[in-house]
């Protein structure tokens, strides 16, 4: 009896270089829904103030989404990552020095709208719209690397891995930004974080090459992954290039977007108002907040890698990859709703909004690992950053919607004496989120349909 050969294990070094940017990706950004206690207090900052800072993040990713993926189209996976993060890591560490920024700068962007706003909230817009530029590139450039480096069948498992660092990074801030600011500083952490991404830059060009030319990838595993491409796929240099304006034809990119914007808000919202949640309603700040965050965000990473298992159980039925991911959907929507109860159960201990918004969240992540994996599913792989910057700019735009709604609220709600109804109204709203997204993208693509571009 012949042998088969080992199909090999490189493509799984690749998936741990794709978490951990994404670890760093999403620790850079939490880094300022963590200190935003003590700046608030520092600078006198309303809610709005931090809507709006927080808000330029998520306008300046959104838009720069859309171009992110055709850029790294165009440039190539290793260049585009390596400039994505050099450029996020510069607007991190940018944060430390807000004051400056904000202070010469304050004249200059007083003619595009924010007259009226402190220096402090002026310079921490510029550093946030920097740090926004830059993260866009992270899911495009890994959504891209998966689709090169797995087969179809093992996408999802490899985008939920990878996706968990999200889980990581938020586990990690809670607990690494506090005891870094109270004993060296506000302005240090944005440093210390921000440096990280330089060190992640030196294995990503020892260990990357794009699979054709990569020496450590054996010719079993690089047939393993090409296994199951499909025809159009094939001799990716001779395709011609698609607009992204192009890709809106299609009623697969309305689904993946629609489905972003419906929902990545919810996932925003968690991480950047969640700080402030406990300190208004629970009177906790700096390390009081270490536990109860590490725990919520722990329970997600459950929820980022078994949702890419999920859909194989459907998938190992007889369904294909589509079907099987979209009955794995319907059945991750639901959990969210529990958040609907986070503030009734939450006058009993904060521990039940903590563990309910913990299942929401996991959930969320499930949802992501799939409604990612749906783009490379039905499109072909030199068109699947693109797809995924358009999606990345409409769930950005739900993210802009999202923090703007809760300063308002939050705003309105503190001047009356019932902060805890804003709350109430925002938790209704992500606990809501995903089934209305289900219905929407089942709508538009009710079957498995190839993207003949």
């Amino acid at each position: 009896m012949i042998k088969k050969p080992e199909i090999g294990r490189y493509r799984w070094i690749i998936c741990a270089l794709l978490f951990f940017a994404t670890t760093i990706n999403y620790l850079d950004r939490q880094v300022l829904s963590l200190l935003h206690p003590m700046l608030e207090e520092q600078f006198g900052w309303s809610k709005s103030d931090y809507a709006n800072i927080t808000a330029a993040f998520q306008f300046s990713y959104a838009v720069s989404m859309l171009f992110a993926g055709r850029f790294v189209d165009r440039l190539g996976t290793k260049k585009g990552f390596t400039i994505a993060i050099i450029l996020w890591s510069i607007g991190a560490v940018l944060h430390a020095y807000a004051i400056y920024i904000g202070t010469v700068t304050t004249g200059v962007l007083s003619g595009f709208g924010v007259a009226g706003l402190s220096v402090s909230v002026v310079g921490f817009i510029v550093a946030r719209v920097i740090l926004g530029v830059g993260e866009s590139g992270n899911f495009p450039a890994a959504i891209k690397t998966t689709a090169e480096y797995f087969p179809k069948k093992e996408r999802a498992l490899a985008t939920g891995i990878f996706n968990s660092g999200t889980t990581v990074g938020a586990i990690l801030a809670p607990i690494a930004v506090p005891l870094i600011a109270y004993k060296w500083g506000w302005q240090f952490t944005f440093i210390a974080v921000g440096a990280v991404g330089f060190i992640w830059l030196i294995f990503w060009w020892i260990f990357y090459d794009a699979p054709a030319k990569q020496k450590r990838l054996s010719t079993v595993e690089l047939a393993y992954i090409e296994s199951d491409q499909e025809p159009e796929e094939e001799n990716l240099a001779e395709q011609k290039k698609v607009a992204w304006y192009n890709l809106l034809k299609f009623r697969q990119t309305w689904s993946f977007a629609l489905g972003k914007f419906m929902t990545d808000g919810v996932w925003w919202f968690f991480l950047f108002w969640l700080p402030s949640f406990l300190k208004d309603q629970y009177s906790m700040t700096g390390t009081q907040i270490m536990i109860p965050l590490a725990v919520l965000y722990s329970m997600t990473m459950f929820g980022s890698i078994g949702g890419g298992w999920f859909p194989v159980y459907f998938i190992n039925k007889g369904y294909n990859a589509y079907e099987g991911r979209m009955k794995a959907m319907l059945i991750l929507a639901l959990f969210p709703l529990v958040v609907l109860l986070a503030q009734p159960l939450g006058q009993y201990s904060y521990w039940a909004p903590v563990l309910l918004i913990g299942v929401g969240a996991s959930a969320h992540q499930a949802w992501s690992a799939n409604i990612f994996t749906t783009v490379s599913d039905m499109f072909p792989k030199y068109t699947v950053a693109s797809v995924i910057g358009i999606g990345g700019m409409a769930g950005g735009m739900g993210g802009v919607i999202m923090s703007k709604l809760g300063g308002f609220l939050f705003d309105k709600y503190e001047a009356l004496g019932a902060i805890e109804t804003g709350y109430t109204i925002m938790f209704t709203i992500c606990g809501l989120s995903y089934v209305c997204a289900w219905l929407v993208m089942k709508t538009l693509v009710p079957k498995m349909k190839l993207v003949n571009v």
